[in-house]
């Protein structure tokens, strides 16, 4: 049918629209990105906090399950300056939850470098990952033109009109826009954060008639009227996150999954009170005890740095309170089932309502 044959199934020799988020943490699977990948559209594999090891590990292991495409997320280093003030507010307010999950002293804070994200890429470059995604900003044009050099499909993200536009001139292939009903992490970066918290059914058309790559819909998309919604707006694919973390083949512990299933679009929150930067999640005691003192925290990924140990102890201990749960506005929609059922499911969806 005519809504799965666009310019972005054609680029990236997929058989549908339909794109599963580079969720870094832990949720991208190489079993989630192959099952989605072998099911006809792109998994993505959420590398932003690994370490070239650990991708190129990943990386072997989605090729032996599938031999379809597939994409790898990276995020865009940011200049992010220690404030000594900031990491010892933080560390004060933070101090009562440490001692209420046993925990030690507040881990040391390191000043971000590229030497990580340039070894990402060189990963990238010598497995030749067919689409390399990116978050958090634009890299450099050097870095662009490489992987194009290389016959790696590159994907920007934008939250306005206005980064869709920086994306298209930095040589961007596609672009993803991720509206506000978006899980996760903010990717905004070239406007202040409240600017960036468009509805993505306003954002979709008004970058459709600004930009002319091709623009992937991101945020709140959790089945086939979704994926449909969306290209009538004029986007040539949807990017889904959350959808895709009750899978059976999601990286989120099991009892992550179960509560997931029981929340509403009113649970959701941005804040960026456990990692300095704007983020949606699960409203919990750990957001409604420091949202309000996120202004004295330092930033992404200081502040991110400063919480890792809360947020990994809380999850061993299956404690909610303390751990960071990001979905998006539609993650009362969310099924438990594989990523094969959900795609049959959200294609069948499609079929239907394209009668």
């Amino acid at each position: 049918m005519k809504w799965k044959n666009t310019a972005i199934t054609k680029k990236l020799r997929i058989d549908y629209p339909i794109i599963q988020a580079g969720m870094a943490g832990g949720p991208t699977t190489p079993e989630l990105v192959a099952a989605v990948s072998n099911a006809g559209g792109l998994g993505t594999l959420g590398a932003g906090y690994m370490t070239s090891e650990s991708m190129r590990i990943d990386i072997e292991k989605i090729r032996k399950l599938t031999d379809r495409p597939f994409a790898v997320n990276l995020f865009v280093p940011e200049n992010a300056e220690i404030d000594a003030d900031k990491v010892s507010n933080s560390n004060r307010l933070l101090r009562p939850i440490r001692e209420k999950l046993h925990l030690g002293d507040p881990p040391a804070v390191q000043q971000p470098t590229l030497e990580t994200f340039r070894k990402q890429l060189d990963v990238v470059i010598t497995t030749q990952v067919p689409v390399c995604s990116f978050t958090f900003g634009i890299p450099d044009q050097s870095i662009i033109d490489e992987l194009k050099d290389r016959n790696i499909r590159v994907i920007g993200t934008a939250t306005t009109v206005h980064e869709a536009v920086l994306n298209e001139r930095a040589g961007m292939e596609m672009v993803v826009v991720q509206g506000s009903e978006a899980g996760g992490h903010r990717g905004t970066f070239a406007v202040p954060f409240a600017e960036g918290m468009v509805g993505v059914m306003a954002l979709i058309p008004q970058t459709v008639d600004a930009v002319h790559i091709p623009v992937i819909a991101a945020g709140g998309i959790m089945d086939g009227r979704g994926v449909l919604a969306a290209r009538i707006l004029g986007a040539e694919a949807v990017q889904m996150g959350t959808a895709f973390l009750t899978c059976l083949e999601s990286g989120i512990s099991e009892w992550q999954k179960k509560l997931l299933l029981n929340h509403a679009e009113t649970d959701t929150v941005v804040t960026a009170a456990f990692s300095g930067k704007p983020a949606r999640g699960i409203r919990n005691e750990f957001v409604k005890r420091f949202d309000p003192f996120a202004h004295l925290f330092p930033v992404y990924p200081i502040q991110n740095q400063l919480t890792q140990d809360i947020r990994k102890k809380a999850g061993k201990e299956k404690n909610p309170d303390w751990l960071s749960m990001w979905a998006g506005q539609g993650v009362g929609m969310s099924k438990e089932c594989s990523a094969a059922e959900l795609m049959e499911q959200i294609i069948m969806e499609i079929d239907r309502f394209s009668l």
